[in-house]
C-alpha cells in the first residue's frame, strides 16, 4: 500500500468520517508522501511528528467537510475585502500580524484554530483544548529549538499564517522547513496550481466565521508572493500589504530560520541547500510578485519598510488604517503598545550567523533582487509630513 494511502485510512479510522471533499489535494500528498519516503532525512522525532501531521491534517479535512453536510449555509457565509499580508520572509510580518491582530473590530486567524478549525468556535466545543494543544505545540518548538522560538513569536490564542489551510491541500512550502524533500520544492514552484488550495482557504475560512459577526478579516503568509494570480482569482476583494526589507539581509535570516526548524526533525542539515532553496524560490516570488503589480495589480498594495517599522510601528499601522479608510481607535492602539513594547526584548536578540554558513554570498544575491530592490525603495518612500503616520505613496491613490 502507498504511503498516501496508508495516511487515507488512518484519517479516515481516526474520524470514522469518509469524505474528503474535492481530490484536488491528492497530488500534492503523492508528491510529498513519496519526497518524505525518498529523500527527507528524518530522525525518529521527525517521523513521528510528519506522519502525526499529515493525518491530521487528512483527519480536518474529513472534519471540515463533515460540517459543510450538515450545515451547508456554512458556504452562504461572506468573506468581504480581507486584508492579507504578504511579501519576503522576515519582513516583520509575523511582528506587523501580532499588532493587526490588537483590533477588537477586526478577526485574525489564531494558531489553535487553523491548526484544529472543527468544530467551529462558534460552537464552543472543545476550544479550550485545542488551546491547550497550541500552547504545548509553542512549548514544544521552544523546548526543542530554542532558536526557533527566540526567531518567531508564537502563541496559541494569536495569529498564525494561512500555511496550516494551504496545508490542507497539501500545497504549501512550510512542508520544506521541516524535511528535505527537494522534489515536492522543485513542483511546488514550478507546477503547482493553488487556485484550489485558495478555495479551500475560503472553505475553512467560512466555517471559522459561521456564527459570528461578519469582521474583516486580518491574514497573512508570505508564500502568497509566489502565488498572487490564484489568490486574486479567489479573494478578488482582497487589499495586500507588503513588507519589504534588503533580500540580502532576508536570505540569510530565512534560512536560520529553516535550519531551526529543520533541526527538530533531522539529524542531517544540509546548510548549503538551505540557503540555495530560498534563493531561489524567493527570487522566483519575487519576479512573478513584480509581473502582478505591473499588470495591474499596484492598487492593491500598500508597502511598509521593516525600518520604517522598527522605528514606529503604531504610526505605520495607523497609516495602513488610513489607506483603508477604518480608524485605529484607543483600545486598539493601547493593545499595540502593550505588545509591541511585550516583545522587544525577543526583537533585539536576533543575530543570524554569517551568511557562508549557509553557502550564500551576498554580492551574488543581490543581482537577484536588483528590480525589486529599486521597486521597494520608490513604494516606500514616504509623502513629507510631520506625523509619520501618512500613508505610503501608491498609483492612483
Amino acid at each position: 500500500m502507498a504511503l498516501h494511502d496508508e495516511l487515507l485510512d488512518a484519517a479516515r479510522a481516526a474520524t470514522g468520517l469518509e469524505d474528503f471533499g474535492e481530490r484536488s489535494f491528492e497530488e500534492g500528498l503523492e508528491i510529498l508522501t513519496r519526497a518524505l519516503r525518498t529523500e527527507a532525512r528524518l530522525n525518529a522525532t521527525g517521523q513521528a511528528t510528519l506522519r502525526g501531521l499529515l493525518v491530521g491534517l487528512l483527519s480536518q479535512r474529513l472534519q471540515v467537510e463533515d460540517w459543510y453536510r450538515r450545515h451547508p449555509e456554512i458556504d452562504d457565509e461572506q468573506i468581504v475585502a480581507p486584508l492579507i499580508g504578504l511579501g519576503l520572509p522576515r519582513t516583520g510580518s509575523t511582528a506587523l500580524s501580532f499588532l493587526l491582530a490588537e483590533d477588537p473590530q477586526a478577526r485574525s486567524l489564531r494558531m489553535w484554530e487553523a491548526n484544529a478549525p472543527c468544530p467551529p468556535p462558534c460552537v464552543g466545543e472543545g476550544i479550550e483544548d485545542r488551546i491547550d494543544r497550541g500552547r504545548t505545540e509553542v512549548e514544544f518548538r521552544t523546548k526543542t529549538s530554542p532558536r526557533r522560538g527566540r526567531l518567531v513569536p508564537a502563541s496559541a490564542t494569536g495569529p498564525t499564517e494561512c500555511q496550516s489551510l494551504m496545508a490542507l491541500d497539501f500545497k504549501a512550502q512550510y512542508f520544506q522547513a521541516f524535511a528535505h524533500i527537494p522534489s515536492y520544492s522543485k513542483w511546488l514552484l514550478e507546477s503547482a496550481d493553488l487556485t484550489t488550495t485558495y478555495r479551500y482557504e475560503l472553505r475553512v475560512l467560512k466555517l471559522l466565521q459561521w456564527g459570528f459577526p461578519n469582521q474583516p478579516w486580518r491574514l497573512k503568509c508570505p508564500t502568497h508572493l509566489l502565488f498572487l494570480d490564484q489568490l486574486a482569482e479567489v479573494f478578488p476583494d482582497a487589499r495586500l500589504v507588503m513588507t519589504h526589507r534588503d533580500p540580502a539581509e532576508v536570505m540569510v535570516s530565512v534560512a536560520d530560520l529553516y535550519a531551526a526548524v529543520a533541526r527538530s526533525y533531522s539529524d542531517d542539515i544540509d546548510l548549503p541547500y538551505l540557503g540555495a532553496l530560498n534563493v531561489e524560490h524567493w527570487s522566483v516570488g519575487m519576479e512573478r510578485a513584480l509581473a502582478f503589480r505591473d499588470n495591474g495589480g499596484d492598487s492593491r498594495f500598500y508597502d511598509i519598510d521593516f525600518r520604517a517599522m522598527q522605528r514606529d510601528p503604531i504610526g505605520e499601522v495607523t497609516g495602513l488604517y488610513t489607506w483603508l479608510g477604518e480608524p485605529v481607535t484607543p483600545a486598539f492602539g493601547a493593545g499595540m503598545r502593550r505588545w509591541w513594547e511585550e516583545n522587544a526584548q525577543q526583537r533585539e536578540a536576533n543575530v543570524h550567523p554569517d551568511p557562508a554558513t549557509f553557502g550564500l554570498d551576498i554580492d551574488e544575491i543581490r543581482p537577484l533582487f536588483a528590480a525589486y530592490t529599486t521597486r521597494a525603495a520608490q513604494w516606500t518612500t514616504r509623502e513629507t509630513s510631520t506625523s509619520g503616520a501618512e500613508g505610503l505613496n501608491h498609483h492612483g491613490d
